[in-house]
Parts: structure tokens; C-alpha cells; sequence
């Protein structure tokens, strides 16, 4: 028996190579040895501001990418969260157990509430909840994420701890598999690679609109001229070389660099090269699936009705727990 695994994504918008790193490509990779469950979390993106017309247009990009990447119905369940209720009604039971101190704690709470001061709503505070019920009502025991969010995760543990201690032995403790890729860099390596920043590279990008971002990209400040040797240690492109490119060119870049022997538009050059021949496959793939919405509904619909067999005997065993059925 596999372990069971669960992580979501939000359908922000254009998936970007932030997201591909930080998140989908280990996606894949551990498909081959969990049993896992991913899900675009269509209810935690509406926490903020969104455009509900164009709302179900970014569900299915998000699906879409994802399955371009190489997420495999086959191996793993893949749904939409609002299509299997049980995620909010254990959010809904699990809220009665969450101390509003510990929210109040959470350290992506106080981010968001700066970020958007003009709708600070409950949802907001109680995100958390729901991601621990995503997570519990699969009872999953591990949990793919970046490092901004490690504190949900053991949040959901002292949920776990709190609802068994109350009403029995039930759910178990998960455990955070925190990214290799950690925090992916904007291309002005500054801030993280955001839409909303417009420091990022679209997984649907051209390879000419790529470059035409990539050609400016920050690279190491001390840097000013051609002729001046580079430290690709605080290079944020050497950075996304580590990802795209094979480890010769890699090491080729690296001594380079350090004795000026190329310069940041060469290095550049063999970095743009490299993500455009692994984004390549992932682009045709979505263009066909693109072309094809039946069979991409139909998978989500699948993917929607396996969860839907586990969160229902999940929310049997809570509610007689409860004493709400007998």
C-alpha cells in the first residue's frame, strides 16, 4: 500500500516557470511512489479579488498545464476541489477545533492582509482550515509544498491532534515534503516569480517573448561590465541553470563566468536554450488538450467522482464521531 499524498494549486492565472519548479515537476516525480491526490483549489483562490467571469476559463488552464506537465490520471487522482463538497464541510467541523490564536499566527495571513488591506475577510483567516481539510478528508500523511507554507502544514498537524484528542483516534499527522527548488526568484531576483510582478516566464511563452524577458534579467550586481568576473553563486539565472540545464553546461557557465571568459548575454543564451527545449513538449501537449476540452473535463470528472468515494467515508466516520448520525 502507497502512501496517500495530497497537494493543490490555485488557478491564478498563466502557470509560469515558478510554479513548474517549485511545484509541478516534483508533482510528477512522485506520482511514480505515492498514491497521490492534486486538485486546483478553486475555493482558496476566491479569498481575494478575482474576475468571476473569466473564473472557469483559469480552472481548466490550470488543469490543462498541469496534465501538459505530466500529472497522469492514471497514477493520480486529479479534480477540481469544488467539486467534492466534504473538503468544506470538514473545514466547517474542523474550524470548531482550530484556535483563532493559531491563525492569527500564520505568517501568509499577515502577508495577504497587507496585500490586500480593502478585503480582509474570514476566508482569508480561516484559509489554513480548509487546507487542512483538503489534506485530512484524504487522510494523507505527506504533503508537497514550498517553504512559505511548512506552517499550514503543521497547523493541519495540531488540527489532527486537537480533533482526535476530542473525539477519537482518526486522522493522521502529515508530514511536509518541502521542495528542493525552494524559493524561485523572479527574473529581477528580487522578489518571488509573480504575474502580478511581472518577473516571470509563462510556461505558454514563444521562445521570443522568453528572451526578449530573459535578455534583461537581474543577474550578478557586482557585474557591470563584459570583461568583469561573475560569482554565480548570487546569480538568480545561474540559479534557473541548476533546473534547466545538463550539468556540463552548467560547470561550462560557472568557470565561465568567474573569469569573465563569457558574458551574462552568452550565459543567458545557453539558459533560453535549455527552457525552450523542455517547455517545447509541455506547449504541444497543451495545445492538443486545448483542443480537446471533452476529454479534459471527462478526466476531472473521473478524478472528482475517486475522491469523491474516500471523502465520503471520510465524513461518515466524522459525522457518527460527532454524534450528528447514529
Amino acid at each position: 500500500m502507497k502512501e496517500t499524498l495530497f497537494s493543490g494549486i490555485q488557478p491564478t492565472g498563466e502557470l509560469h516557470i515558478g510554479n513548474y519548479l517549485g511545484a509541478i515537476r516534483n508533482w510528477v516525480a512522485l506520482q511514480e511512489t505515492y498514491d497521490c491526490v492534486y486538485s486546483v483549489v478553486d475555493y482558496h483562490a476566491i479569498t481575494i479579488e478575482y474576475d468571476a467571469a473569466t473564473f472557469p476559463a483559469r480552472i481548466m488552464n490550470a488543469v490543462i498545464m498541469l496534465l501538459a506537465c505530466g500529472i497522469d490520471p492514471r497514477k493520480a487522482r486529479l479534480f477540481v476541489q469544488s467539486h467534492v463538497p466534504e473538503h468544506t464541510e470538514l473545514a466547517w467541523v474542523f474550524s470548531s477545533v482550530t484556535p483563532m490564536g493559531e491563525l492569527g499566527r500564520m505568517t501568509q495571513f499577515k502577508e495577504k492582509s497587507e496585500q490586500h488591506r480593502q478585503n480582509v475577510n474570514a476566508g482569508l483567516f480561516t484559509y489554513p482550515v480548509l487546507q487542512a481539510a483538503d489534506i485530512l478528508v484524504y487522510k494523507a500523511t505527506r504533503v508537497p509544498v514550498g517553504e512559505d507554507q511548512v506552517q499550514h502544514i503543521e497547523l493541519t498537524r495540531e488540527v489532527a491532534r486537537a480533533f482526535n484528542a476530542r473525539y477519537g483516534a482518526m486522522f493522521p499527522e502529515c508530514q511536509a515534503i518541502v521542495s528542493k527548488a525552494r524559493r524561485i526568484l523572479g527574473l529581477d531576483g528580487k522578489a518571488k516569480m509573480s504575474k502580478s510582478l511581472n518577473n516571470y516566464l509563462g510556461l505558454m511563452e514563444s521562445p521570443e517573448a522568453m528572451w526578449e524577458k530573459l535578455r534583461v534579467a537581474v543577474t550578478d550586481p557586482a557585474r557591470k561590465r563584459r570583461s568583469d568576473p561573475g560569482n554565480p553563486d548570487v546569480c538568480n539565472v545561474f540559479t534557473l541553470h541548476t533546473f534547466f540545464s545538463p550539468p556540463g553546461e552548467q560547470e561550462y557557465c560557472a568557470k565561465e563566468c568567474r573569469c569573465a571568459g563569457i558574458g551574462c548575454i552568452d550565459c543567458k543564451k545557453i539558459l533560453w536554450k535549455n527552457i525552450c527545449a523542455e517547455l517545447a513538449p509541455i506547449q504541444e501537449r497543451a495545445r492538443t488538450l486545448q483542443a480537446d476540452r471533452k476529454s479534459v473535463e471527462d478526466i476531472i470528472a473521473d478524478g472528482a467522482r475517486r475522491c469523491a468515494i474516500t471523502a465520503q467515508q471520510t465524513m461518515c466516520e466524522v459525522r457518527h464521531a460527532l454524534g450528528v448520525r447514529w
